[in-house]
């Protein structure tokens, strides 16, 4: 097996190993996770429209009106008129939604500063900061 495929292997199950572990970190009973990406979507991009967030998440537009549904009987979500199209719905998030996505991030940043200082020298703490810049590279990698 080539060395690339080698570490691509190894780059892939550890990252799995690590989304693993921060899924860990959030409460029994919060949102799915699905849910929380929505919210994520909506935080990082502004309003969209459901099939823009379908598409975006891979999944049906169907199963994407059920998760969106649901966070705005939440109150994580707002449903707004499209200006530019007035026969599309524009989801946003609302502050409460907002929040939920603020802190669902800071506990697991957390968790993995911790982690990072209790098991990395300096060093391997710049190399993985490195490291990150150049897996979030290859994210960008057209399709």
């Amino acid at each position: 097996m080539p060395a690339s495929e080698v570490a691509a292997h190894e780059i892939r199950t550890s990252l799995f190993r690590l989304v693993r572990r921060l899924r860990q970190e959030r409460p029994e009973g919060e949102l799915s996770y699905s849910r929380l990406n929505v919210l994520g979507w909506l935080e990082r991009e502004g309003p969209m429209t459901n099939a823009d967030l379908a598409a975006a998440e891979r999944v049906t537009p169907q199963a994407m009106m059920r998760a969106t549904a649901d966070l705005v009987a939440a109150g994580f979500i707002n449903r707004a008129d499209n200006p530019a199209d007035r026969r599309q719905v524009l989801l946003e998030i609302t502050p409460t939604g907002a929040d939920h996505v603020h802190e669902d991030r800071r506990r697991r940043d957390t968790f993995l500063a911790q982690a990072m200082e209790a098991t990395l020298t300096p060093t391997e703490q710049e190399l993985l900061r490195l490291a990150a810049r150049l897996m979030n590279n290859l994210a960008k990698v057209p399709q």
